[in-house]
């Protein structure tokens, strides 16, 4: 029994080392390295933000993307030529753990762009942002089923929760930048979101009413 049970073990942390990223979530304080590259960003993207004008913004590889963990985080990206904070608002399913692929011009902010690909290191920052965070449901929301998504937020969101009579409900992330209540439950109730560091803001009044902004009370603490 003992053998097998070893075994047993021995099997899955194989499979546990086989498939872990090298790192799973992106930490403050870290330095990570990797390569720059560059692609016609317009804002668009597996965050499902809106268009923008805004240059500096950027795609995270798939493993440091986590499952939209970073959608809406800011970086700092060094390379030869200089330094950029930029937003991450999408996602690179072919680069590797570390790389970033940003916009053309904010990858020319950092590097020459005939260059194509170049070494980068990059850390997670909490820059200066205007207004309080806000909120969107998703179209097709209602009382039934919702989607809810943070915008304007200026640390990484790291959960977010739905009142559900006196207790709360903490709702699953997707991949495309949405907490989901699948059953409906807390869809239109009071949300309380919590960031990497620990900061929790609780917003009311955030009703069902989908593709639209709306602003909560406050912005989280700049770090």
């Amino acid at each position: 029994m003992r053998s097998r049970l070893a075994l047993l073990a021995a099997v899955t942390a194989f499979l546990t080392m086989a498939t872990a990223p090298a790192y799973a979530s992106v930490q403050p304080g870290v330095t990570y390295s990797g390569e720059g590259t560059f692609y016609g960003a317009t804002g668009v993207g597996n965050c499902l933000y809106d268009a923008t004008a805004d240059i500096a913004i950027a795609a995270l590889n798939h493993t440091d993307y986590e499952n939209a963990r970073m959608c809406g985080a800011f970086i700092r990206v060094k390379g030869s030529r200089g330094e950029l904070t930029v937003k991450i608002v999408d996602r690179c399913p072919e680069c590797r753990p570390g790389d970033v692929d940003l916009g053309q011009q904010a990858f020319a902010r950092i590097a020459d762009p005939v260059a194509g690909r170049v070494p980068i290191t990059w850390t997670l920052v909490s820059p200066d942002i205007g207004g309080p965070v806000a909120y969107r449901y998703k179209e097709g929301s209602s009382q039934w089923w919702c989607g809810i998504q943070v915008r304007n937020h200026r640390n990484p969101v790291a959960t977010l929760e739905v009142r559900t009579g006196t207790t709360w409900r903490r709702l699953p992330r997707q991949e495309y930048n949405y907490f989901v209540s699948a059953d409906g439950a807390g869809c239109g109730s009071d949300i309380r979101v919590t960031d990497i560091y620990g900061q929790t803001l609780t917003d009311t009044g955030i009703t069902i009413t989908p593709t639209v902004d709306q602003p909560g009370r406050t912005q989280f603490a700049k770090r």
